[in-house]
């Protein structure tokens, strides 16, 4: 377990709840990027995939707990984006 795998996902998962708390109560996703929220979701799907064959440790909560709010800020832009082209 290295600390600073820790701090790093601390860090970048501290701004997911900011991001969809704006995209909740805004209902707008101006300045959101599909291909970029993809992207990152696949990084932390491979976090959890080497943790899972490489290297067990509970550094792989932190990795299924950003998972899972950048696939619920997903989710908030396709909502929200498929809302505001009607």
């Amino acid at each position: 377990m290295s600390v600073f795998e820790i701090i790093m996902l601390i860090c970048f998962g501290s701004a997911w709840p900011f991001s969809i708390y704006r995209t909740w109560k805004s209902k707008s996703v101006e300045g959101k990027s599909l291909l970029f929220l993809l992207i990152v979701l696949t990084g932390y799907f491979a976090g959890i995939l080497h943790k899972i064959f490489f290297n067990y440790d509970n550094v792989i909560f932190l990795y299924i707990t950003n998972f899972t709010l950048v696939a619920v800020d997903t989710g908030l832009y396709v909502r929200h984006k498929n809302g505001e082209r009607a």
